[in-house]
């Protein structure tokens, strides 16, 4: 028997979830501004969706010890492989259901460390705009020599059902090889809404390019009307520009396990399973310790009323942060004054990913996340340690 609309909606909640399907089917313009129900609204923000790329960080070094480079662009592939349920499935199978996050201010900051066998591996994650919002991020472990640096915007739009294109891109350096890998961002859609338990799909393909001569493509797809698995994907490395020459295939799902085979012998070479690898927790400064800026402190109220369910409250407490930013952003503007960004900067020149970029065919599409957006170590020591619970919120300065 088919499910019935919006079984997975609580009753009292069947109204409002009634209503706010036929308000996304309506609306024109970026569905991320839209009000959710409190049921599925996220008490995170998207600040804190950078963490998801290393919750194994022992994956996410382990290409920096590989001194073989087809044998290193494949355990990065593995890595980014390894990433996908914690940045798409993993708040749905905790929760019962994709929830909607908050959006993130100017100036919000997400900071933390994951400490394991892999040593220290540490979070910088800021707000660097807000019309368009961008979220930049750095995440590196210098026992390994290996860092992630990168920024993302989303857009959501509705087509028969929501669906998000990411842009943006990410950089993964080996300091060992002085080696870079370009990864784009997939696009997704969304499942589940008719019942009211949300889930992600992601769509298309992604690239993962290397400084090294080799490019690994990712197709991904999902559980059709007939036939197919959830989160399906398939996955090949070839050296660049030869993708008839392929060195090792991929296949499974990206929420459960896949397999790493040779592509010419179909000898499976490794192996990764979500079951069998628990995940790193993440250390940050109590919320009490931090400072007004990073995220856990400042939408702590707004978190507490979406727990209750109360969504007066909720917009209430929502309405404080957005009206005191609107108030920020209205004096910048009088006096001529740029949000000055704590650990990121926008730079005019980007060759490293320019030469990435046309080796797969992608944009910079700088006009769609405000500029591009690097890792400044000089204002990353000029906040002390970025896990010290005295950072500083940014300041401004003239333009």
């Amino acid at each position: 028997m088919a499910e019935k609309e919006g079984s997975a909606v609580p009753a009292q909640a069947k109204g409002s979830w009634t209503s706010f399907l036929k308000s996304i089917a309506s609306f024109n313009g970026d569905l991320s501004t839209m009000t959710a129900p409190a049921f599925i609204l996220s008490t995170k923000s998207l600040t804190e969706f950078s963490s998801y790329w290393t919750e194994h960080p022992s994956v996410f070094v382990a290409p920096a010890a590989e001194k073989d480079p087809a044998k290193r662009a494949m355990l990065v592939l593995k890595w980014f492989l390894s990433t996908l349920k914690q940045q798409y499935a993993s708040r749905s199978e905790k929760l019962g259901s994709e929830k909607k996050p908050l959006n993130p201010f100017l100036g919000e900051l997400f900071l933390g460390k994951w400490e394991d066998q892999a040593g220290t591996t540490e979070l910088v994650s800021e707000q660097v705009s807000h019309h368009p919002p961008v979220t930049a991020y750095s995440i590196w472990n210098s026992k390994h020599g290996v860092r992630l640096e990168g920024y993302n915007a989303q857009k959501a739009s509705f087509k028969t059902t929501i669906n998000v294109k990411q842009v943006g891109h990410a950089l993964l350096h080996l300091d060992a090889f002085d080696e870079t890998y370009l990864i784009t961002l997939p696009s997704l859609h969304i499942e589940g809404l008719i019942m009211g338990a949300p889930y992600v799909e992601l769509n298309s393909n992604t690239y993962i390019t290397s400084s090294s001569g080799y490019t690994s493509r990712i197709d991904y797809s999902g559980k059709g009307w007939v036939s197919g698995k959830k989160n399906t994907f398939s996955a090949i490395l070839y050296p660049t520009g030869k993708e008839k020459d392929a060195i090792y295939k991929v296949d499974g799902q990206w929420n459960t396990s896949f397999q790493v085979k040779d592509a010419k012998t179909k000898a499976v070479v490794d192996t990764f399973d979500h079951k069998a690898f628990k995940t790193t927790p993440l250390t940050i400064a109590p919320v009490e310790e931090q400072d007004n800026f990073e995220t856990r402190r400042a939408w702590k109220k707004v978190a507490e009323a979406i727990n209750k369910g109360d969504m007066d409250l909720t917009s209430a407490e929502k309405s404080i942060i957005e009206n005191r930013q609107r108030e920020m952003r209205k004096d910048e503007k009088e006096t001529g004054r740029e949000w000055n960004r704590a650990f990121f900067t926008r730079v005019q020149k980007f060759p490293l990913f320019e030469k990435l970029a046309s080796q797969i065919g992608e944009k910079v599409n700088d006009d769609q996340t405000g500029g591009v957006w690097i890792f400044d170590k000089e204002k990353a020591n000029a906040a002390k340690s970025p896990f010290h619970p005295d950072v500083k919120p940014p300041i401004y300065e003239r333009k």
